[in-house]
């Protein structure tokens, strides 16, 4: 790998391109379905009590209820380019429905299953949805007409229904639409193309150090795209296993499958990691079916990282990424890690450090500057959905700036300083401060309030609420609380709140977040 060619070059992302006519769920499945479909590709553990009884999805049977579901899907009324937003609990079916819809060109919005109503209702109106599929697991808002609905019975016919094909997409079709936090308190959504999958290659190497082998554990939901792309877009165009568990959150649960399934690599984020080392018996024989752990989602601490590899044996490989691009710096089996750096830019991409300010010439190596991937990637979004001015501020000439801040050093490893916005990162979740001040603000209690992310220890950092009261209010945490549930995601809630006195301001009026520790 040529480390300055990837700190410097503006010549662009130098691995081999997707070809024109491309559909991601067929590169996910065909290849494996096609050599080995009697193989196990999905492993799906319900009891956290009793492993054994998990179900077993094989290639074959995976890719033939893809394509008659989406054949299914085509038939209801569905066509090209329609979005269908996924309120599911976390199945096997919530992931047959997303690669379903891309197999007939139809866009799945994958969405966390703790958002609230009022954000699904958000959600459903901005993308202009013309269809909800449902279990009857969760609460659904109430729909505008003519909203499709496909629930349980709807998948069940289709499932048995007539098996079809590949929809003949373009690799830069739309394939699917994800939300994430804005900058401006209002989630929004992040468009990929059916060329996402194939900008994923280079983390097979960079990253995973993946094989056909393999047998790859990821604790995260079926709703979470980093579960979509790593615990199975990923193994699955590589023929390998996936082993997803789906029962009641126990912490327990992690060393019991790995006694039981013996996956040889794992993905989770460092939060999981550090809650299995606390309250699991942890050691080197527990962990030995393992070559090693991935890890993304939020920064890796040093400490941790030394004391997971200690405890097991295992190296935590860290990345980073973004939800326009997904994980695009890493260390791995062949790039070794360095305490407090994320990695380097996997083979093929081109990265640069930017001015913090302006322009589009790279800084020297050593200065802090705004992280930047070269608009070639063809992991690199469409663009956000109706956004034409967040498309503008995205890019400097040839260059994508997502927003975080970082440097490099003369071996080509990025240090990740923070985000260039206020965008926080919670339970490995950006999420916006002035989505969780919008909320918190239309508390009668609350007469100014301040939300910034706190550390508070070592590699954890919790969401704060800092609240001055109303005039003639009383301070309630718990009904503060309350009121935040019917609007927020779980993940969005603050777990710490201060009643204050006033809010730090610029001059001009403007709130100070990163001003509010000081208040602590």
């Amino acid at each position: 790998m040529n480390l300055r060619a990837s700190i410097t070059s503006p010549g662009g992302y130098s691995a081999q391109l997707p070809p024109d006519r491309f559909n991601l769920t067929r590169y996910c499945l065909k290849p494996a379905a096609d050599k080995t479909p009697s193989k196990v590709a999905l492993i799906v553990v319900s009891a956290s009590d009793e492993p054994v009884s998990a179900r077993h999805y094989r290639f074959g049977e995976i890719e033939d209820a893809v394509l008659r579901v989406s054949q299914g899907l085509r038939d209801a009324g569905f066509e090209r380019g329609d979005r269908l937003f996924i309120r599911m609990g976390n199945s096997f079916d919530y992931a047959l429905l997303f690669f379903s819809a891309i197999a007939a060109g139809v866009v799945p919005i994958p969405a966390s299953t703790m958002l609230s109503v009022s954000e699904v209702s958000m959600i459903l109106e901005d993308s202009g949805a013309s269809g909800i599929a449902v279990d009857g697991s969760l609460d659904v808002p109430r729909l505008p007409p003519p909203t499709r609905v496909v629930n349980a019975s709807d998948l069940a016919r289709m499932k048995a229904g007539a098996r079809g094909d590949y929809a003949d997409t373009a690799a830069d079709d739309p394939a699917y639409l994800i939300y994430t936090s804005g900058t401006s308190g209002v989630p929004k959504g992040v468009l990929h193309a059916h060329r996402a999958v194939w900008g994923r290659r280079p983390m097979y190497d960079g990253w995973y150090g993946l094989g056909q082998q393999d047998i790859i554990l990821h604790t995260g939901a079926f709703n979470w795209t980093y579960t979509l792309g790593t615990g199975l877009s990923d193994p699955w165009a590589n023929g390998a296993t996936s082993v997803l568990y789906t029962g009641m959150r126990d912490i327990e649960v992690w060393p019991r499958l790995i006694e039981t399934f013996k996956p040889t690599l794992m993905a989770s984020v460092p939060a999981l990691y550090r809650q299995i080392l606390k309250y699991c018996n942890v050691s080197k024989d527990a962990f030995a079916p393992m070559r090693h752990c991935l890890v993304a989602g939020e920064p890796l601490s040093p400490a941790l990282a030394q004391a997971w590899q200690e405890a097991t044996g295992l190296v935590l490989y860290e990345a980073l990424g973004m939800s326009e691009i997904s994980t695009y710096i890493s260390c791995s089996p062949d790039n070794s890690p360095r305490p407090g750096s994320a990695g380097r830019p996997q083979e093929g991409r081109c990265v640069a450090i930017l001015p913090a300010e302006d322009g589009d010439v790279p800084v020297p190596v050593g200065e802090t500057g705004l992280i930047a991937v070269h608009r070639s990637d063809p992991g690199l979004m469409l663009g956000y959905w109706n956004r034409p001015e967040e498309d503008a501020h995205a890019y400097r000439g040839n260059w994508f700036i997502g927003g975080d801040r970082g440097r490099f050093d003369e071996d080509g490893y990025v240090y990740f300083s923070g985000r260039n916005d206020d965008v926080m990162n919670a339970l490995g979740y950006r999420v916006s401060p002035q989505e969780v001040e919008n909320a918190l603000g239309l508390c009668p209690m609350v007469g100014e309030v301040g939300v910034t992310d706190i550390e508070v220890r070592e590699g954890v950092r919790v969401i704060a609420a800092f609240v001055v009261l109303a005039e003639g209010q009383r301070g309630d945490e718990q009904e503060l609380l309350d009121h935040a549930k019917e609007r927020l995601a779980n993940y969005k809630l603050p777990r710490a709140i201060y009643f204050v006195e006033a809010l730090p301001h610029t001059a001009n009026g403007k709130l100070k977040r990163k001003a509010l520790h000081t208040l602590l």
